[in-house]
């Protein structure tokens, strides 16, 4: 693949950039090993002034970094406008949090100085998609430069701008040269640095397979990995769901991001005694979607990111019906310029087709009939993924046992499934593993380091 602009709203280039010398990788990677070295013994309040200025740059220039989001993957402007701003409050809060995150704990032991120190792992590596360009990199960068590693982007070579403007966003933050890098390599380059010695762990936040391969190459050099992968979410309603409230936000969940999102709710099993109401809301708010221009405000379903994306996207629908699934609404690409597909509905969705199966990355929801509570969970957890659950009850006994029963890293009772800096995110099963966010996001690249002094 090209490393290239190529606007989803018409479809056309706008920029194309070379990639990386051989010469020009070792050099950015020996500037990584070297900024390792010195920016680990910094204080953590100095590293913390770093992240929190790139929050303050994030907000002043958000227009143009939003921007450059809509014409690289065809995301709602509005939509980039918040990823620029939930950015910057994510660098704040690590700004804000990291000297109590990396304190050392004390551990009671007679006789002597005990204690866990958490220490940077050094060069972390992260292998970064193209949906959610700043945010899915800022997750990283934030919580991993505060804690004393360096970082190396390989961006998703659809969105070369946003990866270089990230680069230079924590350059005018005051970061040391070689303590946060892009590198424009392919994917097929990315193994070569995983193995480099000077690299000491890889995250990466992509497909299945890009996962596998990152996995496969992390593990055969001993390095770390956290893997954050595909989803085919459950959105599950019930007879004492707010229906309203509901079928609201299932649309939402379903049309985030243009349809593009991993915890974009994809499966939408909803209780007998209520799925013809529900479908029959649900079908007709997704009809009344506008699809169209992404820097347009009154747009709420903007372009896929690619040709290739639409192909996939609209093959998978095709084959579903083949299958025995059911048309609602949309069901077929829109034609004209552009990558757009229509929000679409499937029902009577056959077990074994893509549209149970597999992620549909766009704007293509599944509804499925569930006979009660145990149906209804079986049919969630039916699944080879599990990043994200969101259930619709007021029943607080079927709210326990959601929480408890859903097989997913993150469960929302009667509201939509989200990222937040305050919390752990990550899957389990098929989407991943390993966390980003929180404390405990923070702590995977680090060395929880063990010391004990006899007094």
């Amino acid at each position: 693949m090209p490393i290239a602009t190529i606007n989803p709203a018409t479809g056309r280039q706008v920029q194309r950039f070379d990639a990386h010398s051989a010469a020009e990788l070792e050099e950015r990677l020996a500037r990584a090993a070297q900024a390792a070295r010195a920016w680990r013994d910094t204080r953590t309040a100095d590293r913390a002034r770093v992240v929190a200025r790139a929050g303050e740059i994030l907000d002043r220039d958000r227009d143009h970094y939003a921007r450059l989001m809509t014409l690289e993957m065809g995301k709602l402007y509005t939509a980039a406008r918040d990823e620029a701003a939930k950015c910057a409050s994510t660098c704040r809060f690590y700004a804000e949090h990291a000297h109590t995150m990396l304190a050392a704990k004390r551990v009671a032991a007679e006789g002597e100085n005990a204690r866990v120190e958490f220490h940077p792992l050094g060069v972390v590596l992260a292998v970064m998609p193209w949906n959610f360009p700043f945010w899915q990199v800022i997750r990283f960068a934030a919580p991993a430069l505060v804690a004393g590693n360096v970082g190396l982007l390989k961006h998703a070579s659809n969105v070369p701008q946003c990866a270089l403007a990230l680069e230079e966003l924590f350059r005018a933050a005051g970061a040391p040269p070689g303590v946060f890098q892009t590198l424009l390599i392919s994917g097929a380059d990315t193994a070569p640095v995983i193995a480099d010695p000077r690299v000491a762990a890889v995250t990466l936040t992509g497909s299945e397979g890009a996962g596998a391969q990152v996995a496969m190459a992390a593990g055969r050099h001993l390095k770390k990995s956290v893997l954050e992968l595909g989803g085919s979410d459950p959105f599950l309603v019930m007879p004492s769901a707010d229906l309203d409230r509901a079928v609201d936000t299932a649309v939402r969940a379903r049309t985030i991001n243009n349809g593009q999102s991993c915890i974009a709710a994809k499966r939408f099993i909803v209780h007998a005694d209520i799925a013809p109401a529900f479908t029959d809301r649900f079908v007709a708010a997704m009809r009344a979607l506008r699809v169209g221009d992404p820097m347009d405000e009154a747009t709420q379903v903007g372009p896929l990111v690619s040709a290739q994306a639409v192909d996939d996207l609209d093959a998978q629908v095709r084959r579903s019906v083949e299958m025995g699934a059911t048309v609602r609404c949309g069901g077929a690409r829109v034609e004209g310029p552009g990558f757009y597909y229509p929000p679409t509905v499937l029902t009577d969705v056959p077990a074994g087709s893509p549209a149970a199966d597999d992620e549909l990355f766009g704007p293509v929801a599944s509804v499925f009939v569930a006979r009660d509570l145990d149906d209804a969970i079986r049919i969630a957890n039916g699944t080879r993924f599990g990043l994200g659950a969101s259930a619709w009850t007021r029943d607080a006994a079927e709210a326990r046992r959601f929480a408890r029963e859903l097989d997913a890293g993150s469960v929302f009772v009667n509201a939509m499934v989200a990222s937040d800096p305050r919390f752990p995110f990550g899957g389990v099963k098929a989407s991943g593993y390993g966390r980003e966010l929180s404390g405990f996001g923070l702590r995977e690249f680090v060395n929880v380091k063990t010391v004990r002094v006899r007094l």
